[in-house]
């Protein structure tokens, strides 16, 4: 199986540096646009299969990727984003920086990150991810190819499924873009990373 796992768009948390986990936020309209031009420079990709998060951020996206394709758009709570639970919202370049504050270490040092009231762990998201993982391998087997939309968090947790890494490695490799893909080859039990964090796009900083 091929895996192409997938960031959503931008969304108006995004542009206002906002933490969003659980937090159902739209696209912008920057962010539709970006996921059209990414739906056309992979519209010649076959696909078996199309996976969404429940977040409409992912499952619009996933719409627009979809294209013409005649695939079902298959909703999983599996793969949502993790969530912060009271942190939900918050400004995001404050709390960062705010050494007291249970988000600090979330990107810097995530061995050591307590999850806020009502969040969920590193843990937590890994063990998600790998049950549904496990279930789109075994389902999914010899040459077909999978798309799976969702977010930030999560899949890194994918990918840490497929590294065998510590939590402490859990951000190793880029960050993923918005519409930022990275390809993974599944045969046999062995993961080989194709591709991290390619756009289908013309990627501008604005």
């Amino acid at each position: 199986m091929e895996l192409y796992i997938i960031r959503h768009g931008k969304t108006y948390w995004n542009e206002e540096k906002r933490i969003q986990g659980w937090a159902d936020i739209d696209l912008t309209e920057s962010g539709r646009r970006v996921a059209v031009e990414s739906a056309e420079g992979m519209k010649n990709i076959h696909f078996d299969a199309i996976y969404s998060s429940p977040l409409k951020r992912a499952s619009d996206t996933a719409y627009i990727l979809r294209g013409d394709r005649d695939l079902p758009v298959i909703v999983d709570e599996r793969i949502k984003e993790i969530g912060f639970g009271e942190l939900e919202g918050a400004d995001f370049t404050k709390i960062r920086g705010d050494k007291t504050s249970k988000f600090a270490s979330f990107f810097d040092a995530p061995e050591k990150y307590v999850a806020p009231e009502g969040g969920e762990t590193f843990e937590g998201i890994t063990e998600r991810a790998a049950d549904f993982l496990r279930d789109i391998l075994e389902k999914h087997k010899n040459d077909e190819r999978v798309m799976v939309v969702a977010h930030g968090a999560i899949n890194k947790a994918m990918m840490r499924f497929f590294r065998h890494n510590e939590v402490k490695d859990f951000w190793e490799g880029s960050l993923q873009r918005n519409c930022g893909v990275t390809i993974v080859d599944c045969r046999d039990g062995k993961y080989d990373i194709i591709a991290e964090n390619k756009v289908f796009y013309e990627y501008k900083k604005a």
